[in-house]
């Protein structure tokens, strides 16, 4: 199987050692199953089970470890091959990775030959490792060449996990439910405990595992369904079983970072204009109207809740694509992928949720995003869910609307005159382009639906800008709380995607 002696088959064991299955295969329906009936059963937290010479390791010595790509699963038998992460620093609980070949069920034990420890963690090879397992695996894939298996999906820790697309590198965060998020009661983080791999064939252009998630309150089982390349697919079939009452449920999340962009000050002694994985929170409510709300670094932090039933989709987007709008060559923002998800049935009524958080710089996300249902999941309860999330550049290809490219803010009044009118007052640039705009003369007559939820607003202006671009402009009240919304129309119809923003006084 990997150019050494092949495991030993034997009967996959389901989580704290309870069967799961016998040898003649692992489907969706059984770790339905196993989560239900974890579900009934108190929660029980992981074994403690890490060798302790793991128990304690730095950042530096746990990066001094690291997966020999020789040894990678299926690297000689598919298009797809399967690298894994050892346990410890952050990720004390190791969890179960399975391969299924043929209806068979092939445990992945650990084994230190597959992997090299230089440096300090050279010294862990003295001690017996044998308990240590595995924190997460990576899936890599012919992304961008022939010639590579880029790296194209990882997981590793709690529920998280990443995709990149073409030409991408790694920015947000993808997670497999989110719970309590932004409540007083402390958010809570469950985790996935084990994992089934269908063998991909040579010919694979997707791979398709399970897993099993449990926590305090809930247990979920879950098929994802991975297909690389210039917009890289997960699709997603999760059930959930609820072991208690849970008051939020956030399906779908996005993690991102949002330090300083263009229409947020960035620190006077840092030389890059833009720090962010996203810049925007993008939907497509199920009524068909396209909404744009620019991210946020606030002093405390802000909850916004967009109620809307059966949604056709929600993203965070990283629309600045140029380098020059970052000027960092190490973290690469402007290859950040953005990510889009797509129900891939009726959800119902609720709200997509974007959660901004106070941070002091890009070392931590602070950004999240998810669906919540108005059907609360209770305990004895269960859901289900469909969708698909999926990387990409710029815009999901259905939206054929103008977009905003630029959203600039500023006192409105004019310097060096304190008596000048508009001095207490808050002015807001907002950019369009594409669409219907890149047809129409500098003259067509662009009208500006404006509204906000203060009713005050000042100089509300439309004017055509150079290369096809149009600018709306206005003022509000800069000792106000405004909830502002405005989109570009002709003849009464929409022509762009519609702007929110809200004004904060101590932003």
């Amino acid at each position: 199987m990997r150019g050494r002696t092949t495991i030993q088959w034997i009967v996959s064991l389901g989580i704290f050692g309870a069967p799961l299955a016998q040898a003649s295969g692992i489907t969706f329906e059984d770790v339905i199953a196993r989560a239900e009936a974890l579900a009934e059963a108190p929660f029980e937290a992981p074994e403690a089970t890490l060798p302790e010479p793991l128990q304690n390791l730095s950042y530096d010595t746990y990066r001094q470890i690291r997966f020999d790509p020789e040894r990678a699963y299926w690297r000689n038998e598919s298009p797809f091959s399967l690298q894994l992460f050892h346990s410890g620093f952050l990720f004390p609980h190791p969890i179960k990775l399975n391969v299924i070949d043929g209806g068979d069920v092939e445990p992945i034990r650990f084994d230190t030959d597959d992997y090299t420890y230089e440096g300090a963690a050279r010294e862990l090879l003295d001690h017996d490792l044998s308990g240590s397992g595995h924190a997460g695996f990576r899936l890599h894939y012919p992304l961008n060449s022939d010639e590579y298996h880029d790296e194209v999906a990882v997981f590793l820790g709690s529920n998280y996990f990443r995709l990149v697309g073409q030409g991408q590198v790694y920015g947000l965060s993808t997670r497999g439910v989110a719970i309590h998020t932004a409540l007083a009661e402390e958010e809570e983080f469950p985790e996935f405990r084990e994992f089934w791999f269908f063998k991909p064939d040579e010919d694979a252009t997707a791979i398709t595992f399970l897993a099993l998630l449990d926590g305090p309150s809930l247990s979920g089982a879950y098929r994802f369904t991975l297909t690389p390349g210039e917009q890289t697919r997960m699709d997603v079939e999760v059930a959930l079983f609820a072991r208690e009452d849970i008051d939020k449920l956030g399906i779908a999340p996005l993690t991102s970072m949002f330090t300083f962009g263009e229409a947020t000050p960035s620190p006077p002694e840092d030389f890059r204009p833009q720090v962010h994985d996203s810049d925007g929170l993008l939907m497509h409510t199920g009524a068909g109207e396209w909404i744009w709300r620019p991210l946020d670094n606030p002093e405390q932090l802000h909850l916004s809740l967009f109620s809307d039933a059966d949604p056709a989709g929600f993203g965070l987007m990283q629309r600045e694509r140029d380098f020059s709008h970052y000027l960092d060559m190490e973290a690469q923002y402007h290859r950040r992928p953005s990510q889009w998800v797509e129900p891939l049935e009726d959800w119902g009524a609720g709200h997509v949720e974007l959660v901004e958080i106070a941070t002091p710089d890009e070392t931590h996300d602070n950004i999240v995003a998810y669906w919540v249902s108005d059907t609360r999941l209770n305990a004895g309860e269960s859901q289900r869910f469909h969708y698909s999330t999926h990387t990409l550049n710029g815009t999901p290809q259905e939206h054929d609307l103008a977009r905003v490219i630029r959203t600039r803010q500023g006192q409105a009044g004019i310097a060096g005159n304190a008596e000048a009118p508009g001095q207490h007052e808050r002015q807001f640039i907002v950019d369009f382009s594409g669409g219907e705009l890149d047809a129409l003369a500098s003259e067509a007559d662009v009208q500006l639906y404006l509204e906000t939820s203060s009713g005050d607003v000042r100089e509300p202006h439309v004017l055509a800008l150079p290369d096809r671009q149009w600018r709306a402009s206005f003022r509000v009240p800069a000792d106000k709380m405004t909830d502002i919304r405005l989109r570009l129309e002709l003849d009464d119809q929409p022509i762009s995607e519609t702007w929110n923003y809200v004004w904060y006084p101590d932003a």
